[in-house]
């Protein structure tokens, strides 16, 4: 059992910002054009710049926890076992195949007893300030410029952090060599599924995880519709079983979502506002 914060340098984390999806932010993917393309060389220059002068200047933190702790899956159930917490955390099945025909549930890739899982936070602090700065100056471009590399930069944190667990922390995977581009294709054993995402939608979950990670320790805080405040954070978990793999739980049908409130100790339409997306 380990558990930590820590700051993660930005410059650190440069080669891990994924540009596609930074391109995206601004309207610049999709069909080919020349207009677009120089668009898009006029921008990532701009963002160098803003990084440049983020690095020197010491303008934004970035704060992290990582945990790992004894865990066991117990059906649908995750068991994570810490010294202060031990925390039940009930977890969605898909009831619509995957590709390969199987119904994936998180709590697949772990054993029912003497396993290990990860727990993760990661926030950009001081981003919204400096946007603020810059409106002050009368420089909007700079403020969502800025808006739009902290959303890049606390992505880019996750993955440098996730590396720094397979090779140093955890250790499962200790040769693994540092690769941005591999690593942006996660091409790598684990998957470090988020709260709200495809694979654990239930964003109500992030309250149990706060009785480990104390948000308030990174600058975090959350609002009662357990969305993280600063907007760029991300706090998730760690599975390291080789076949572990990324899904969307999608449609759920009203008796697993009756399980499923039961099992998390909440009333069926306490859950159906959680998971409205997934009904």
């Amino acid at each position: 059992m380990s558990a930590s914060y820590l700051n993660i340098p930005v410059n650190q984390i440069v080669a891990l910002i994924n540009w596609t999806y930074f391109y995206k932010a601004w309207n610049l993917t999709g069909k080919f054009s020349p207009e677009k393309e120089e668009a898009k060389l006029r921008i990532k220059a701009d963002a160098n710049n803003l990084l440049e002068k983020i690095v020197n200047d010491n303008l934004l933190k970035i704060n992290a926890f990582v945990g790992i702790f004894p865990t066991c899956a117990d059906g649908e159930n995750i068991f994570i076992f810490t010294e202060k917490e031990n925390l039940k955390l009930p977890v969605l099945r898909q009831q619509n195949p995957s590709e390969d025909g199987f119904c994936y549930c998180l709590s697949d890739f772990l054993k029912e007893k003497d396993d290990e899982i990860g727990v993760f936070a990661v926030s950009v602090q001081g981003a919204e300030q400096l946007a603020e700065n810059f409106e002050n100056s009368d420089d909007g471009f700079n403020a969502i410029l800025t808006k739009t590399l902290a959303d890049r930069l606390v992505e880019a944190a996750a993955e440098w952090l996730h590396f720094k667990v397979r090779t140093e922390i955890w250790k499962y995977y200790e040769n693994e060599i540092f690769d941005p581009q591999r690593l942006l294709k996660n091409d790598f054993q684990g998957i470090r599924p988020a709260v709200g995402y495809p694979s654990l939608p239930d964003q109500s979950i992030i309250f149990d995880l706060d009785k480990i990670i104390n948000f308030n320790k990174l600058g975090v805080q959350l609002t009662e519709n357990g969305a993280m405040s600063p907007n760029s954070s991300v706090c998730g978990l760690y599975f390291s079983h080789r076949k572990s793999k990324y899904f969307m739980v999608g449609k759920i049908d009203e008796t697993q979502l009756a399980d499923y409130a039961a099992r998390r100790g909440k009333t069926v339409e306490q859950m159906r506002k959680w998971l409205i997306a997934n009904l």
